[in-house]
């Protein structure tokens, strides 16, 4: 297993395979944005190549991320490469749920297993100003598709100030109370492209519970406050499902973190809100070898920071789509 010089076992890449999104929501991006050209971004072979690499080194779980993963062509049989390559064990998939509906079946067919699915509102007015341009019903029909298919849902719902901090809150954590969706409240996080915009619109998880308590009674704590992944995890009483608060602000979870993120264009980010990069692009495209490859896989996570730089006002360059959900 890959260990960094904090004894943190890092088994655990997101992959994204665009930085280009068919929604342009207020607090990721701006409306007029410019992609990657795509000879920029790793190939499907490239990325296959890579996922057997870091899987030799010792990394279990991969999740595919974008911008939008589902603009990638070759998904599902990125997907399938994965769920087929020796030592990969779990398979995840973040997508803004626009093109879900058609792609959920066979997705689960290539060895997709769960589905995280950005959803910040459940008013249609509001989905569409938050998203610029976003239909909330192509997103709700992609949730049943995939729900449908036997994907394992959870939804992610970004929290801004004086947006959906409150009765959009309580309509999306009423999904737990039949369904065994895990419903996930994220903080802000302030990135280069619109970090004043993200420091505004910040609503710490106290806040949030204290809403849902109002509307719910006294939440419960799963698992005595052991993080699933990045989320704390809460119960409604007699509820079905879960409520998750990821707050990396307020409550940073620096010391669980097990991931290394690989971005659409081959950099290696070792932290999400630190600039500490390596790019495997060039180790790619000009002739090195497999175990050239894993060597510095091993040294990246070594030298994995230990957390981000927020309380000291570091804040990353890159914006949230550049990086990779």
């Amino acid at each position: 297993m890959p260990f960094d010089r904090y004894n943190r076992d890092i088994d655990y890449l997101r992959i994204s395979l665009t930085d280009a999104c068919n929604l342009r929501c207020v607090y990721c991006m701006p409306e007029q944005m410019t992609f990657r050209p795509r000879d920029e971004l790793l190939s499907d072979a490239e990325l296959h190549r890579l996922i057997g690499i870091f899987a030799s080194v010792g990394f279990r779980k991969i999740r595919f991320t974008g911008g939008e993963p589902t603009l990638r062509a070759g998904l599902v049989d990125l997907v399938s490469h994965a769920a087929q390559t020796p030592g990969i064990e779990t398979i995840g998939l973040t997508t803004n749920g626009i093109l879900l509906e058609g792609l959920a079946a066979p997705l689960r067919a290539a060895g997709l297993r769960s589905v995280n699915i950005s959803l910040d509102t459940l008013d249609p007015e509001k989905f569409r100003r938050i998203t610029r341009w976003g239909k909330l019903d192509r997103v709700l029909a992609g949730l049943d598709a995939a729900a449908g298919a036997g994907l394992r849902v959870k939804l992610n719902a970004v929290v801004s100030r004086g947006t959906n901090d409150r009765e959009d809150v309580i309509a999306l954590a009423r999904y737990t109370l039949e369904q065994p969706w895990q419903v996930r409240f994220i903080e802000q996080m302030p990135f280069g492209n619109n970090a004043v915009f993200q420091h505004k619109s910040i609503v710490a998880e106290e806040e949030l519970r204290a809403v849902l308590a109002e509307a719910y009674g006294p939440l419960e704590l799963v698992n005595h406050g052991r993080l699933d992944g990045e989320a704390r995890l809460y119960r409604i009483a007699g509820a079905a499902g879960c409520i998750g608060f990821i707050s990396p602000v307020s409550k940073p979870f620096c010391a669980d973190c097990n991931r290394l993120r690989l971005t659409a264009e081959g950099v290696l980010r070792l932290c999400l809100l630190r600039d500490n990069e390596i790019d495997l692009r060039p180790l790619l495209r000009n002739g090195a070898d497999d175990e050239a490859l894993a060597t510095r896989i091993r040294e990246a996570v070594y030298d994995k920071p230990w957390g981000h730089g927020l309380g000291e006002q570091v804040i990353p360059a890159r914006g949230m789509s550049e990086i990779g959900g």
